[in-house]
């Protein structure tokens, strides 16, 4: 009888739970990362923007010798 029910295949509820409760913890530990990772690229890409006008600015005053006045 015993030998019967060891030969089952198969995942125990137990095991199930402990499976999804270790998701579930890696999962609360990566959504803030994400989050941080997510507001420093934002963070990086506005900081391109503006160095990218600043350049577009110091080349117009370049060839104009005066700064493009805003419309």
């Amino acid at each position: 009888m015993l030998n019967k029910l060891r030969s089952r295949k198969g995942f125990t509820l137990i095991e199930l739970l402990i499976v999804v409760a270790i998701i579930g913890i890696l999962a609360a530990i990566a959504i803030p990362q994400f989050s941080a990772y997510r507001i420093k690229a934002f963070n990086s890409a506005a900081a391109s923007d503006l160095r990218n006008l600043k350049t577009g600015l110091e080349a117009s005053f370049s060839d104009n010798q005066v700064y493009p006045q805003p419309s």
